[in-house]
């Protein structure tokens, strides 16, 4: 079994986006006409949208990112308009359809994929609203009441966007971090190759012209037309996901989906993340603690030390007690979920912009023995890559 992550504009829709946005752009700033000025409101929106696409944070969704940056500078209140936003997407939205083409080889390889027991998922870029995405699904003959994706990210739901490595880490840590062979399928060489390269996906190329036109970085992927994809994979693929990551940008893209997702997995399990699926097992609320106290208390301290001194020691630490002698179970999870992502934007800031060497900085492991700062950091994502699985099985 394979899963197959694919993009949706140029991919399983035709939409040529320097037409599509345009016209988006100018649909909604008419509907908007009456409580704001069409052009300012179009500058606004791509101001926004910029903010979405450069988020490195994972405090905030991008439905949050946006409307911090929209609604604001042009004295609206969301709650006052969205009626009209409503509108848009219900009456206007549906009319840019004429702007798309139908591929019926699209729906032909994804059936043939389901058929055949594979997974597919919608890699789209979630810088629209779930509605939004739906439709364009709809436009490409793979409604989600007929195709059973295994996600399909918005930007209610997601908080990293494409060319952002740490996009392709939420969206496989909202999936618990399959365990089976994943795959990118897209047509942009940076924001669906570049970037699922970036986290060491291997990536199938929408382009029949491959080596001729291929102007991104590294040896020129596999490449072809949807219709070749099925060959490659039987011919191709057969490793499961890699959980060692080894490069600056996958380890920190994997440190910030972490609680990204972990944040939309949660969101809607307020009353069960207290209880615990069997007794010796924790329950997602004692995970959650367990994550806080760790980052808090093991990995800022030994990523400062590695950092400042010169070849230190590093102690063993079991912080599994931790959970009985602090009495996690009786802690609400989606406070220690916040106290988290706290904790986790300190580590993230002592790391992101580190210089490359700093990553070779050498330690002592009282367990692991010599070792360094890459991977010291790698054994970070390991242990929130399980606990993303365990909770993901809970919930």
């Amino acid at each position: 079994m394979t899963l197959l992550l694919f993009d949706l504009d140029d991919t399983l829709l035709g939409n040529e986006m320097n037409n599509f946005i345009p016209a988006y752009l100018q649909a909604l700033a008419k509907r908007m006409a009456q409580v704001a000025n069409p052009e300012i409101l179009i500058k606004t929106l791509m101001t926004a949208t910029r903010e979405m696409v450069e988020n490195r944070s994972p405090d905030q969704t991008l439905e949050e990112k946006f409307d911090t940056a929209f609604y604001p500078p042009l004295g609206l209140v969301r709650q006052e308009v969205q009626g009209i936003i409503d509108a848009f997407y219900a009456e206007d939205f549906p009319k840019l359809r004429g702007l798309t083409q139908f591929r019926p080889e699209a729906v032909n390889v994804v059936q043939q994929l389901l058929e055949r027991g594979d997974q597919a998922a919608v890699a789209t870029n979630p810088l629209f609203p779930r509605t939004a995405i739906l439709q364009r699904l709809g436009w490409a003959g793979l409604p989600i009441d007929r195709v059973p994706f295994a996600l399909v990210p918005s930007y209610e739901t997601f908080h990293f966007a494409k060319p952002n490595p740490a996009y392709f880490a939420e969206f496989l840590a909202q999936l618990g971090w399959p365990k089976i062979p994943v795959v990118m399928v897209g047509n942009d060489v940076d924001s669906d190759i570049g970037a699922a390269r970036q986290l060491g996906l291997p990536v199938f190329w929408m382009n029949s012209d491959g080596a001729s036109t291929w102007n991104g970085q590294g040896a020129v992927p596999p490449h072809g037309e949807l219709s070749d994809l099925i060959p490659w994979m039987d011919a191709s693929l057969s490793e499961p996901l890699p959980t060692n990551f080894t490069t600056p940008n996958a380890l920190l893209a994997v440190l910030r989906s972490t609680p990204a997702a972990l944040a939309t997995l949660c969101s809607h399990q307020s009353p069960d993340l207290g209880k615990r699926p069997s007794a010796n097992e924790w329950s997602p609320s004692e995970v959650l603690c367990h994550l806080r106290d760790v980052d808090a208390e093991v990995n800022l301290p030994r990523l400062h030390k590695v950092i400042n001194e010169r070849n230190p020691f590093l102690p063993g630490q079991d912080t599994d007690p931790w959970a009985e002698a602090r009495q996690y179970c009786k802690q609400d999870g989606l406070q220690a979920l916040e106290d988290f992502i706290q904790a986790r934007l300190q580590v993230l800031s002592l790391l992101e912009d580190l210089p490359q060497e700093s990553w070779e900085l050498r330690a002592r492991h009282a367990i692991f023995g010599p070792t360094n700062l890459r991977e010291l950091v790698n054994i970070i994502t390991g242990h929130d890559i399980l606990h993303v699985q365990q909770i993901y099985r809970v919930l």
